[in-house]
């Protein structure tokens, strides 16, 4: 008994169920006690064994979506925002926005917490194992025309038109060239009623010609964008500046 005892832990291990070799003395004991049966005891184990498979699962997706940081829509503070609607945001926790292949645009002020909203929801359909990026717009655009220099802009754009939902951050942030602009309207043209995109931006969707240098483009843009989207404004205070403000002292005689 104690030489097959070793040579289970030793195939415990080398088939790297770590959960299983980890519980198993404390089943082994209750299997003795009378207090477990050996089906249940086995079913008991394989469920932690996957629980953690799943686990690894997540966060393997969640480390490959390229978060800028780790944010769930627990952490964000609606109060300080009240022109926000929870409902609608958590809402979004359902995730029946990708089924519908459906849009999310984040448009005010900087610091007001359109990348955190963005970033939350993203990891909410990362740890639902649908294929999610996140990206800025300066860093979309440089790559797309890394790739036209290379002749390999056609691979590029369906990379990035592959996922379920791709997270584009600070659009309008900076003015876009021509030749930015038209690799930007291939890929959401690329993405259009095939998979969700997220987007954050500054920019009142009336002013988005100033971001591409032409109306006419930035409306084409904007049809393929807003056909089946939800546009949430946030309307309020940055909250970068929210504690400098608050602490601020009073004028001093």
């Amino acid at each position: 008994m104690p030489n097959n005892y070793n040579k289970l832990l030793n195939n415990l291990e080398y088939l790297n169920l770590t959960q299983f070799k980890a519980n198993i003395d404390s089943y082994l004991n209750l299997i003795a006690k009378d207090d477990k049966d050996v089906v249940d005891s086995l079913y008991e184990l394989t469920e932690l064994e996957m629980n953690l498979k799943r686990e690894r699962a997540i966060t393997a997706c969640v480390k490959v979506a390229n978060f800028p940081f780790i944010k769930t829509l627990e952490d964000f503070d609606f109060s300080f925002q009240p022109s926000i609607s929870k409902d609608q945001i958590t809402n979004f926790k359902y995730l029946t926005f990708i089924e519908n292949k459906e849009n999310i645009l984040f448009v005010g002020s900087p610091g007001v917490g359109k990348t955190h909203l963005a970033t939350s929801v993203g990891i909410e359909t990362a740890k639902s194992r649908y294929l999610t990026y996140f990206i800025s717009c300066n860093d979309l655009i440089l790559q797309l025309k890394r790739a036209q220099l290379e002749n390999r802009l056609e691979t590029r754009l369906k990379f990035f038109a592959k996922y379920k939902v791709l997270i584009i951050d600070e659009v309008g942030y900076l003015p876009l060239d021509i030749e930015s602009s038209n690799l930007f309207f291939q890929l959401i043209a690329k993405r259009y009623e095939k998979n969700s995109t997220i987007l954050t931006t500054n920019k009142p969707l009336s002013r988005w010609g100033e971001i591409f240098g032409d109306s006419v483009l930035a409306n084409a843009i904007l049809d393929r964008l807003l056909h089946h989207s939800h546009i949430i404004n946030i309307v309020g205070r940055s909250y970068r500046t929210k504690d400098k403000i608050e602490n601020i002292e009073p004028n001093k005689k």
